[in-house]
């Protein structure tokens, strides 16, 4: 069984036991969220698709850590130009644990 949440204007795919690091979450360390945005869930050959949203499913989680990702490096140029820009970012996540899908 599996489902298409979406959270923090990305859409993921989770099943039951999935680690993953979605947008930042403001939630403890240790505690459960509920994602409510469900988007699709299938459980073997049953598909349900919402328009856009399932009402009444939800995916329960737990939040494991937050951090920050890999420094992503920007760097423009334009040749024979003199014109250079560099510029850095790191994105911030929260990694959380699916515990249960709920349909």
């Amino acid at each position: 069984m599996y489902a298409v949440i979406k959270a923090g204007g990305k859409q993921y795919r989770v099943a039951s036991g999935e680690k993953l690091k979605i947008e930042t979450v403001v939630a403890e360390i240790g505690s459960e969220i509920v994602l409510d945005q469900v988007l699709m869930v299938a459980d073997g050959e049953k598909v349900t698709l919402g328009t856009p949203t399932l009402s009444g499913a939800s995916v329960k989680a737990k939040v494991i850590s937050h951090g920050r990702a890999d420094k992503v490096h920007i760097f423009k140029m334009r040749r024979r130009k003199h014109y250079r820009k560099s510029q850095g970012h790191r994105q911030n996540y929260t990694e959380i644990e699916i515990l249960g899908i709920a349909a």
